[in-house]
């Protein structure tokens, strides 16, 4: 059994420090007295909980927190959503996105904003051909070097935005001009052969920006082509 709830308790933010430290690496994402502000504030700070059909020990296996941006857009931005990697490829991490569109359009919210790394295909699946997020920008070494999801390498980033009435819809085969590939599981890659994922890194810059550049936009994402432009 899981369910979805809020971090209202200062134990419960502990742990979910604790989670997020454990998915990312030695380089904290976010610490418990943030959490614990923006929680207070009003913002969007869950957690995931699984727990035995018997209804046993209650474990936190996710945590999602998103914060409110300009008043005049009626938007959130998604800091973090992570799941613990046993628990992935369950339709788990859809499920928290799921909730945290329900939570953002009871609060008359209209979109929600977040970043990801363009190497990472699992996310550029999710977010683009299951949510339906639209590629707003990209950025080269956004946040700066870090360990955790980019294991040291250089953080390039997409900027995506969620309109939360919207249902994802493919571009229409005809109106795609170019794709880009990208690893299968780049995470693995950069487990095993750190300089080979950082040679993709270097590669996929120089793509993306030449085809946006090139005045092409990002309208999908296809688990065998890569990324789908269209003309903009």
């Amino acid at each position: 059994m899981r369910t979805i709830r809020d971090l209202d308790t200062v134990e419960l933010i502990i742990d979910a420090q604790g989670l997020l430290d454990s998915i990312r690496g030695p380089e904290r994402v976010i610490d418990a007295g943030t959490l614990r502000a923006l929680q207070q504030s009003g913002n969007y700070v869950v957690g995931l909980f699984d727990a035995d059909a018997d209804g046993g020990e209650e474990r936190m296996v996710g945590a999602s927190i998103a914060f409110f941006g300009a008043p005049g857009r009626r938007a959130m931005h998604s800091h973090i959503t992570a799941l613990l990697p046993e628990y992935r490829g369950r339709g788990w991490g859809r499920e928290l996105k799921e909730h945290q569109r329900q939570w953002a359009f009871s609060r008359d919210v209209g979109r929600i904003t977040w970043t990801f790394d363009p190497l990472v295909a699992r996310n550029a699946h999710f977010f683009l051909s299951v949510l339906g997020a639209r590629v707003t920008g990209y950025s080269i070494n956004r946040y700066g070097i870090f360990g955790g999801g980019d294991a040291g390498d250089e953080s390039d980033r997409l900027d995506v935005e969620w309109a939360l009435a919207d249902i994802a819809k493919a571009p229409a085969s005809e109106t795609v001009v170019e794709t880009l590939e990208i690893p299968a599981d780049i995470e693995a890659m950069r487990e095993s052969d750190p300089d080979a994922a950082h040679e993709w890194r270097m590669r996929l810059r120089a793509q993306m920006e030449g085809l946006l550049g090139s005045g092409l936009q990002i309208a999908g994402f296809d688990a065998r082509k890569g990324y789908l432009f269209t003309r903009a």
